[in-house]
């Protein structure tokens, strides 16, 4: 993949966080002009010192973010087999319509869910619930209902003007919203919602159990990005010199603005966390460094976390013949946990 499409993946990860600046504080009150005697000192009260507003791109903001997820449709057949049907379908995001596939079991009831989230896919190139085909089908065939978000801007979803300037953060306000959406549907039993992300979509992954603790039961990330978003801003966007100097002018380099990259980063709130999360990397990854799985991991632990890695000799980033070995140990761990 082109150093370009893969900028796109640290766009995601810087997705996440800035830290509050003079601008984002909440002005005081002005003082009053009605005249009145002046109190003695034992009958002042001192206001409280006013709280800064978190920077809109930020993890912080996701964490205060108020999300109405729902208006859940299933426009049209895609596809159906023995198993399951496949529609496509749209479902509400803040503003804004986002596109994506859901694949229904053909049993009836109410199932357990996945919300799957994708790796970074040119939009240009990108069609309706392209990206983990192989899991959509898998999933759906061992009794899941899975909502594939195409996120904005992509496929059939509404178009969002300021996606790179807000570094993205939008894809986790999709997923999240997606998880909200799939428990409004009569086919879905609200209280086994999980979640699985790949590469980006696994940065989308860690920072949705940052921003929104409790949203699903539980996690499975393939291969992700790094929690640290220095590493991926480092590998894949400053290559990119137009973008690069865009950002970097915006919110300053790593070294010189450490707040902003700290407060990007889901491992420095790994302590929100209350899934279990398991994650897999092939060590062979050229892609995303199975170094960067290994620190996430032991952050996840060191914060007390219930979290597992599985590492796969020669696998590359895609993954090829231990495909179904961790497909089979993303089954069992997503029903050890009520999924």
């Amino acid at each position: 993949m082109s150093r370009m499409a893969w900028a796109g993946v640290v766009a995601f990860v810087t997705t996440t966080a800035i830290g509050c600046t003079t601008d984002d504080a909440v002005p005081p009150a002005p003082p009053s002009t009605a005249t009145s005697p002046t109190p003695t000192t034992s009958s002042v009260s001192t206001p409280p010192p006013s709280t800064p507003r978190p920077n809109p791109v930020s993890l912080q903001a996701l964490m205060a973010k108020k999300y109405n997820g729902g208006a859940l449709k299933l426009d049209r057949v895609l596809a159906r087999n023995s198993a399951y049907t496949r529609y496509h379908v749209t479902y509400r995001s803040g503003s804004l319509t986002i596109s994506g596939i859901m694949n229904v079991p053909a049993t009836p009831g109410h199932h357990p869910a996945l919300v799957l989230n994708h790796g970074y896919i040119d939009p240009a190139v990108y069609t309706n619930g392209r990206g983990l085909m192989r899991e959509q089908d898998y999933l759906a065939r061992r009794g899941y209902v899975v909502l594939h978000t195409d996120y904005r801007n992509h496929a059939e979803s509404s178009k969002d003007p300021n996606a790179e300037l807000t570094l993205r953060l939008g894809y986790t306000e999709d997923a999240i919203n997606a998880v909200l959406a799939l428990k409004t549907s009569p086919s879905v039993d609200p209280a086994r919602i999980g979640m699985l992300g790949r590469s980006m979509g696994g940065g989308v992954t860690y920072n949705t159990l940052v921003a929104q603790p409790g949203l699903v039961k539980a996690a499975v990330v393939f291969a992700p990005v790094s929690s640290d978003a220095a590493d991926n801003f480092n590998r894949w966007t400053r290559p990119e010199r137009p973008l690069a100097a865009q950002l970097l002018r915006r919110y300053g380099e790593p070294s010189r603005n450490p707040t902003f990259w700290r407060n990007l980063s889901a491992v420095n709130f790994f302590d929100r966390v209350t899934e279990p999360v398991l994650v897999h990397h092939g060590e062979s990854d050229s892609t995303c460094p199975i170094a960067w799985s290994r620190e996430s991991v032991a952050a996840l632990k060191a914060a007390g976390k219930n979290a597992t890695l599985y590492t796969y000799p020669g696998e590359e980033h895609a993954f090829g013949p231990a495909w179904p070995t961790s497909m089979a140990r993303t089954v069992t761990f997503f029903k050890q946990h009520g999924v």
